[in-house]
């Protein structure tokens, strides 16, 4: 696997964010997984709005502060995924969310990428105090359970996405 670092969703990379956009709906995906809405919005500076007043919410029983990444791979300068770090869990998180959200361009899964960028948000969520951080995916979505487990993700039971109507588990990984 190339070298890969996270870097915080600005203005500087809009060209990269919007064909790493442009690839999910060029998939037929209806969602960014890790990138707060990112494929609504067909404005790259509306969406970076959106993202700033998320990093500034107050902590509140129904909202979270967030700050979104982009994974780049270092040898070409691409967008590789999207990664929400959320400063803490809601009743809504704490069913169907958690602390964290990711997303893997369409043509780069399957090789590692998710694991990799799941790890290097691990540091960062420490850095904000948290000592555990909980993470939930479709109970259908093996691949996304795999990088949780491969993170330290321990199994701690089942939720409900009502968006989805899907059932999800919640894995909760100690932060050291």
């Amino acid at each position: 696997m190339d070298a890969v670092e996270l870097v915080e969703a600005s203005k500087e990379y809009e060209k990269q964010a919007m064909s790493y956009r442009q690839e999910y709906i060029d998939y037929g995906e209806k969602e960014i997984n890790g990138s707060s809405g990112f494929i609504e919005f067909d404005s790259y500076n509306e969406w970076l709005e959106k993202i700033a007043v998320q990093k500034n919410e107050e902590c509140s029983l129904t909202d979270t502060p967030a700050t979104t990444y982009f994974m780049f791979r270092e040898s070409d300068n691409k967008i590789i995924g999207s990664i929400q770090l959320r400063y803490h869990l809601t009743e809504e998180l704490l069913k169907d969310g958690g602390n964290i959200g990711y997303g893997i361009r369409p043509s780069e899964r399957g090789r590692g990428y998710g694991t990799k960028q799941l790890s290097l948000i691990l540091p960062k969520a420490k850095e904000l105090g948290l000592s555990k951080i909980m993470i939930s995916c479709s109970k259908d979505n093996r691949a996304s359970a795999q990088v949780a487990i491969a993170n330290g993700g321990i199994l701690a039971g089942e939720g409900f996405d009502e968006d989805e109507g899907k059932i999800t588990e919640i894995y909760w990984i100690n932060i050291i």
